[in-house]
């Protein structure tokens, strides 16, 4: 069976990600740009593995290990977009709780009355 050698840009989780060009931080919609970023990047690798060179069977099973990056990549995606509508479900709850505006009650908005 001959060996198998990958690109290094094939194994995303073992190389650094970090570029000018994408968003830092770990608030879910910065982790949801990145997973969206290297889901594309894995999506154009794959594609471009019929046109490399090697055998049948090498490109068969480079394109089955970046289509499980894929998928794993897809699951957190999911993942995350759910948790992040959780949020935002979340905070419009409270703001429909909370009346907003000046003579909305709030710890610094009081007045204490003594009859």
């Amino acid at each position: 069976m001959a060996a198998i050698s990958l690109p290094s840009s094939s194994a995303p989780g073992l190389q650094s990600t970090s570029s000018s060009a994408e968003p830092q931080g770990n608030d879910m919609g910065s982790q949801i740009t990145r997973i969206t970023q290297q889901i594309i990047k894995l999506t154009q690798q794959l594609k471009s593995i019929a046109d490399s060179s090697g055998s049948a069977e090498d490109k068969q099973k480079q394109a089955e290990l970046i289509q499980e990056q894929i998928t794993m990549l897809e699951a957190q995606l999911a993942q995350l977009q759910r948790q992040q509508a959780e949020k935002d479900q979340q905070q419009q709850t409270q703001s429909a709780i909370r009346p907003a505006g000046a003579n909305a009650p709030s710890d610094n908005h009081q007045i204490d009355v003594y009859i």
